[in-house]
């Protein structure tokens, strides 16, 4: 499979630190261009969180757009939308059982020892991060590094999606060391996250990876 360049995160608590809405930065983004987005939501799963992720499910249906859930299994079966888990969620070949074949599966790895394991595992395509240093991530993993992708890149066939830290500036020098596709979330956030200056920052972002 061909993932999309860039693949937008919406994090629901660097949203809320900004005073930003999930529908509002998912909408935006999708208005500029985005052809996949990942729901990131850590804590409890309340009804308003629930609405918000069913909202920007039906959005992305109504676009032709790739609609992921991080973490939760059992929210993305209620979806029916992909999934991303971690090494401490769900099992990669648990979640296809419960998804079924059709389900896009991602599954996040940080060094090459998890990368190797992950082959082996029914996932669309493997993660691997950080790669600069995060504040998305409240106790991050080591970071990987360019030339820790580099090695990754030759352990696997599969879509590598690289995440960490990553922006307009130093994203090409990511895609150059071998990651398919760069997961965005702090650097897809302006100052001023109205509709206009979101919507313009992914349009950035896809212009960026055109050129």
């Amino acid at each position: 499979m061909k993932l999309p360049r860039v693949y937008p995160i919406l994090d629901t608590q660097l949203l809320s630190a900004k005073g930003c809405e999930a529908d509002v930065a998912g909408s935006a983004w999708i208005d500029g261009g985005a052809r996949i987005l990942q729901f990131r939501h850590k804590g409890q799963w309340t009804r308003e969180v629930f609405g918000q992720a069913e909202r920007m499910a039906l959005l992305c249906r109504e676009q032709g757009v790739i609609f992921v859930v991080n973490d939760r299994a059992d929210m993305a079966k209620l979806l029916e939308a992909g999934l991303h888990v971690g090494q401490q969620d769900l099992a990669p070949h648990d979640a296809r059982d419960l998804l079924g074949d059709e389900a896009l599966l991602g599954f996040s790895t940080h060094n090459p020892l998890q990368l190797k394991a992950a082959n082996t595992e029914p996932a669309d395509y493997l993660a691997i991060g950080p790669i600069y240093a995060t504040t998305s991530k409240r106790n991050p993993d080591p970071v990987v590094g360019l030339d820790g992708l580099r090695r990754c890149r030759a352990l696997t066939t599969r879509p590598l999606v690289a995440i960490g830290g990553i922006t307009r500036e130093t994203a090409g020098a990511v895609f150059t060391a071998g990651a398919d596709t760069v997961a965005v979330i702090g650097d897809l956030l302006p100052e001023t996250c109205t509709g206009i200056n979101l919507r313009r920052r992914m349009e950035e972002w896809l212009q960026l990876t055109r050129s």
